[in-house]
């Protein structure tokens, strides 16, 4: 029961914060320079009556704080609007591109996971040794790189020079793939951004993984499983590993927006259709409604994923209680 109350409770006070998040979101898209009216119009222009006319149909002949106010009981209201550049629901075009993002980020960010976490252990084993030196190398490297950059030469040479993997896209639209062969053209499509992504984000996890496994395995809980007569391997995954998790959860939770930002980075860079390129474009565009409802729903997004690491939290340690 203390777990339900402590759910709920988190669910309530994201609407506060939902609404912290709609004004500051509002007052940043509005200040950036340029307007979807110039965009839709184009280089030819047009007369003032015709710019005052859709103005009134946009609603952006209103004061802001009135635009604020409408704008606010409207996202409350569940409705994020209608893009101003395709006329659709915001809601639906977000709800379109996010299953392709998902899989881009939960594919990378299991990747990133699992080899952050096993080559931290391994560096963590014999620290200072010639594996622990060049392990810290390596997390440092990949954690440098630029993910533009990095997409960009994963593009050059195994797309272009190799020739081994497609450059863009999710499918190839020619062949016109159904059932297991789409699933698998898809994959295959998916290989140079889920690398990319994956080199960029696995330093973090590495180095944290590092350091807490450190600090954990000169406690005395650790000796005493030494002194029990157990394994190496052991005494590492089931002792120290899961109290070490701990503070990887935490960072890598709040990494959440990182990561999203990143997506923006890689889908652009390898025309991936998700979330990160409708971003794009509606930035390019000042498309108002749609970049504020991405990013709102960007906002509910980290909200939850920050909900589940304090979830995680109860199964990684016992002692923790949601009361």
């Amino acid at each position: 029961m203390s777990l339900l109350i402590f759910v709920i409770r988190r669910l309530i006070y994201t609407v506060p914060l939902l609404v912290c998040a709609v004004t500051v979101i509002f007052i940043l898209v509005h200040s950036a320079p340029g307007n979807p009216i110039d965009y839709i119009i184009g280089e030819a222009g047009a007369d003032s009556e015709l710019v005052a006319r859709l103005r009134a149909e946009m609603g952006l002949d209103q004061p802001l704080p009135i635009q604020l106010w409408r704008y606010v009981l409207q996202v409350l209201s569940g409705n994020l609007g209608y893009s101003l550049v395709s006329s659709a629901p915001v809601l639906d075009l977000i709800l379109e591109r996010f299953p392709a993002t998902l899989l881009l980020m939960a594919s990378q960010y299991t990747l990133s996971a699992i080899i952050g976490v096993l080559l931290g252990v391994l560096a963590a084993r014999r620290p200072n040794s010639p594996l622990d030196t060049a392990l810290t190398f390596l997390s440092l490297t990949s954690f440098s790189l630029p993910i533009f950059w990095l997409g960009q030469m994963m593009i050059l040479a195994f797309g272009y020079h190799l020739d081994w993997f497609p450059i863009q896209g999710m499918s190839n639209l020619r062949e016109g793939y159904t059932g297991w062969r789409y699933a698998l053209d898809v994959a295959y499509h998916m290989v140079l951004p889920v690398v990319t992504l994956t080199i960029f984000n696995l330093g973090l996890i590495m180095r944290l993984t590092r350091a807490s496994m450190l600090q954990v395995v000169g406690q005395d809980f650790v000796k005493v499983a030494y002194a029990k007569g157990h394994s190496e391997r052991t005494v590492l995954l089931h002792h120290a590993l899961r109290n070490a998790l701990l503070p990887v959860v935490t960072v890598v939770g709040l990494e959440i927006p990182g990561l999203i930002a990143g997506a923006v980075l890689a889908e652009t860079v390898f025309a991936w259709p998700g979330l990160g390129r409708l971003t794009f474009d509606a930035i390019t565009a000042r498309d108002y409604p749609l970049l504020m409802g991405m990013f709102i729903f960007i906002s509910f997004f980290v909200i939850v994923a920050n909900l589940l690491v304090d979830l995680i939290y109860g199964l990684l340690d016992p002692r923790i209680r949601y009361q």
